[in-house]
């Protein structure tokens, strides 16, 4: 099933409008070779495409700062696009060169890791790039094809497989279940600990189960230090660079009255509950679990920041706690006014907590439900 992905016409106009290099971050297996051939395809240009995880000659030629060199394998082309660019040892340098230089060159790159090709190219395509992630299949993306309806039929699916491309493919749970294992194994504990060099192999898989049994819950490092068995700033470690190479995020707690209100731990969610499920080996329906209410919560978060990113609805978003006991899943705030939404499984009546309307007297308050959901994240 082919879905149009909503960077597309993004990444389209950019490389026709400006002279930049333009960067599509992302996990393995997420679509980002797809999608820039099918950019390759719309823009019709001469183009040189380089796989550098599978053409070492034109990786190691990119690797160096010999312009003659670079100019020689570039020439004639309109578009050069190079996927998995995290592998090519300075190659923010490179693309530098290569803009600075040769301007009439459109150039594409994607990379799997944001740690590793970010600090490669941070500093030396300083003004000189756009940079877009690409996320799981949005709900966003599947409204052009489904109708709401459908996107109610589809729910149960990526609250236990997710929404990589390819689980909309797959129609056998066990192949589903097999996939993300696959990921799971080959990205998780290779890619990163390969690109991040991690002493501690083993706790990187432990520190995400504990996680994945808190989602929704807040986090203590400490906590996770103890259970680990490791030190506090190694988890802390970890957590980043799992989120650097989107596996995890994080959401801080929001405050105005720092008496009131916890701001000391994060609460952190998957960026996709396939891979959620299988690190914790649990594709169990929905009807015999009793974590639903905390993959609802990571579900729904994490299509509002899709949208958010793809539809470039710029805004700061947090959990709210006090000490008593008053809590918000999820705000947002933005042109200086607080978004506050409560995120519910079952359709059952509540209310807005009076700290928060008395803290916030400006601010907004929403329940989000199976009933609403889809305006809250298509």
């Amino acid at each position: 099933m082919h879905i149009k992905r909503a960077l597309l016409n993004q990444v389209i106009d950019k490389l026709q409008r400006f002279n930049k290099v333009v960067i599509i971050y992302g996990p393995r297996q997420i679509g980002k070779t797809t999608l820039a051939q099918h950019i390759i395809k719309k823009l019709a240009l001469k183009t040189l495409s380089i796989d550098a995880d599978k053409q070492p000659k034109e990786a190691k030629i990119l690797s160096q700062q010999y312009f003659s060199r670079l100019e020689e394998l570039v020439t004639g082309y309109e578009l050069l696009f190079i996927d998995e660019a995290q592998r090519i040892p300075n190659i923010g340098l490179t693309l530098k060169i290569l803009h600075d230089h040769m301007p009439q060159l459109k150039i594409l790159v994607t990379g799997s890791s944001s740690f590793e090709l970010a600090t490669k190219v941070s500093e030396p395509l300083t003004g000189r790039h756009w940079s877009y992630i690409l996320y799981p299949i949005a709900l966003l993306e599947l409204k052009d094809t489904h109708n709401p309806f459908e996107l109610q039929q589809l729910l149960e699916n990526q609250l236990l497989y997710g929404s990589y491309p390819e689980i909309f493919s797959i129609k056998n749970s066990n192949e589903k279940q097999e996939f993300l294992q696959r990921i799971t194994s080959s990205y998780l504990y290779k890619d990163i600990l390969e690109l991040s060099n991690v002493k501690h192999a083993t706790k990187i898989l432990n520190l995400l189960q504990l996680i994945a049994y808190q989602t929704g819950s807040l986090v203590s490092t400490n906590e996770l230090s103890r259970s680990l068995e490791i030190s506090r700033s190694a988890v802390e470690r970890y957590i980043d660079l799992l989120e650097k190479s989107f596996v995890l995020k994080r959401l801080t707690g929001f405050s105005r009255n720092l008496r009131k209100e916890i701001t000391k731990n994060d609460k952190i969610y998957f960026y996709d509950l396939g891979i959620r499920n299988a690190i914790i080996d649990n594709f169990k329906p929905l009807s015999s679990r009793n974590d639903v209410g905390e993959l609802w919560e990571n579900f729904i978060i994490m299509e509002r920041f899709k949208k958010n990113a793809y539809t470039h609805h710029f805004t700061s978003s947090y959990f709210w706690r006090t000490y008593t006991g008053a809590e918000i899943d999820y705000v947002e705030e933005h042109s200086g006014k607080q978004f506050g939404f409560e995120i519910k499984w079952k359709n059952r009546k509540v209310s807005a907590p009076k700290t928060w309307l008395k803290t916030y007297k400006d601010a907004s308050w929403q329940a989000i439900t199976k009933d609403n959901y889809l305006n809250f994240v298509a």
